[in-house]
Formats: C-alpha cells, sequence, structure tokens
C-alpha cells in the first residue's frame, strides 16, 4: 500500500508541475514547419559529422597540406 500511495503522490507532483510551468509548443512558438525543420537537422547532422570527421584527423589535415606543398603560405 506504501508504494502505490507514493506513486499517486509523485504522480500529483509531476502534474501539478506540468499543469504551472510547462509550456505547449505553440505557446513557445514552435510550428510543424520547425518541427520538421528540426528532426530533419537531427536526422542529417550525425551523418555529416561523421563525413566530415574523416577529414579532420591528422592524416587527413596532413595529405590536404601535402598535395599542393609549394601553394603554402609561408612558401610564397
Amino acid at each position: 500500500m506504501i508504494p502505490e500511495l507514493y506513486d499517486d503522490v509523485y504522480y500529483n507532483k509531476i502534474k501539478k508541475m506540468i499543469k504551472y510551468f510547462a509550456l505547449t509548443l505553440n505557446e513557445i512558438g514552435i510550428g510543424k514547419l520547425e518541427i520538421i525543420l528540426l528532426a530533419i537537422i537531427f536526422l542529417f547532422f550525425p551523418i555529416l559529422f561523421v563525413i566530415a570527421s574523416r577529414n579532420l584527423d591528422a592524416k587527413g589535415v596532413f595529405d590536404w597540406m601535402m598535395e599542393k606543398p609549394n601553394d603554402w603560405m609561408g612558401k610564397k
């Protein structure tokens, strides 16, 4: 009986917190277009991050610098 009572009290506190402090997406100003845009960004960011990180390691930067070693700013 005690755990059930505790669950009810906890549930009521959460319900009261949501009632007084939570904002709906419309109140924040986020519409359907913004939600779709955020979903697309959340899907593409990890993919693009993995693709870009291959070129940002030390070997990738070194290979990029050695493509045209005479074209460096310090060599001119």
